[in-house]
């Protein structure tokens, strides 16, 4: 099956170029994230950590 998508991926100008742009799309969107992580206030981190938890919420949600 490869040896199929080798074959026809041959035939496409420029085809080698398509690794390296998935690569940096991926690494970008990585970096973006762990940047967006890192700027968030501790604040908020710590509130949406306590969700699962809080039970203050969920009084108008009964689902016992």
């Amino acid at each position: 099956m490869l040896k199929f998508i080798k074959h026809n991926l041959e035939g496409i100008d420029g085809v080698e170029i398509y690794p390296i742009i998935s690569l940096l799309l991926f690494f970008t969107v990585f970096v973006t994230m762990i940047v967006f992580v890192y700027k968030l206030p501790k604040r908020n981190i710590d509130e949406v950590s306590q969700l699962p938890l809080d039970n203050d919420n969920n009084k108008e949600f009964n689902h016992e």
